[in-house]
């Protein structure tokens, strides 16, 4: 998915990398020092000097990624922010250099921005889709290459294998990537006057079914309320416990409440559940469509 770059914002941006490549590397112990200085004293001197000298790893690791459709610019600017969250964040006592810290912090925020802007649909939520995402080119290009002929369901299963994901996610990452957006407001053909929503199926019930669904449950529940109304206290309590609650109890619990036995408990509920089945069947004939026998 192509997204335009407007003159004025590609001048900016070729300036903006002209200078990056202008500054100058440096050195491990000046990293370090300028580091300790951000982080001990607050030093914003410091923390730009260090930022300015590694705009260059950010031109580097955007242009990895321009095959994507996005603007230069854009993912320069991305990258930037996360060479600043690096640089604010880097302990200089834990001996790393600089630039191996940073390339991480500028490469999530380059990719981050890409799932977020590369497509109106929301592409890569999980950490597997990221990686499905960033690398399926390069292991298709990889694999049709090595084997001389397209992507086949072999092909797919390597992937799918090497990144760890299954291969209904391989199949639907390929299909999304090779697919450009459309908007359900286009025309079906170039002369036609009827769009694509027109043809989507509503799926939802009826105004009519809405209002049957509706009746006919106020009416369960008017006759499930009476029929427990014919239980004794044991016994409503026992169906409540056990039937009327998500997560429900079990003999032993409701024996230990109750200070009977598992045994006595379940002839309890069986007596009720037989009250039930009589009461429920004085008003309809589908006693199921209410109790769930065990």
């Amino acid at each position: 998915m192509a997204h335009y770059e407007n003159p004025e914002a590609q001048r900016a941006g070729s300036a903006f990398i002209r200078r990056s490549m202008a500054e100058p590397l440096l050195a491990r112990d000046r990293e370090f020092e300028l580091a300790r200085a951000w982080r001990e004293k607050g030093d914003q001197t410091a923390l730009h000097t260090l930022v300015r000298s590694y705009t260059r790893l950010v031109v580097s690791i955007a242009a990895k990624f321009r095959n994507y459709g996005l603007p230069m610019s854009d993912l320069v600017q991305e990258g930037s922010v996360g060479l600043m969250q690096a640089a604010a964040r880097f302990e200089p006592e834990r001996d790393v250099r600089f630039s191996t810290y940073a390339a991480w912090w500028i490469r999530s925020a380059i990719q981050d921005f890409i799932l977020r802007n590369w497509s109106i649909v929301r592409t890569g939520t999980t950490a597997a889709q990221k990686s499905l995402f960033f690398n399926l080119r390069r292991l298709r290009a990889r694999i049709e290459e090595s084997s001389g002929r397209r992507l086949d369901d072999e092909g797919r299963r390597k992937i799918a294998e090497e990144l760890g994901v299954p291969l209904a996610e391989v199949e639907a990452m390929e299909s999304r990537m090779s697919a450009a957006d459309q908007s359900l407001n286009m025309t079906v053909g170039e002369d036609g006057e009827d769009e694509w929503q027109s043809f989507l199926p509503d799926e939802r019930a009826t105004p009519d079914v809405n209002v049957q669904t509706l009746h006919d449950r106020d009416l369960r529940s008017l006759w499930l309320t009476e029929a427990l109304g014919t239980l004794d206290r044991r016994e409503r309590m026992i169906i409540e416990a056990r039937r009327l609650t998500d997560d429900g109890a079990t003999l032993e619990q409701l024996g230990s409440q109750l200070g009977v036995s598992k045994e006595r408990v379940r002839q309890l509920e069986h007596r009720a559940l037989g009250k039930l089945r009589s009461a429920i069947m004085a008003r309809t004939d589908a006693p199921r469509d209410l109790l769930i026998e065990g």
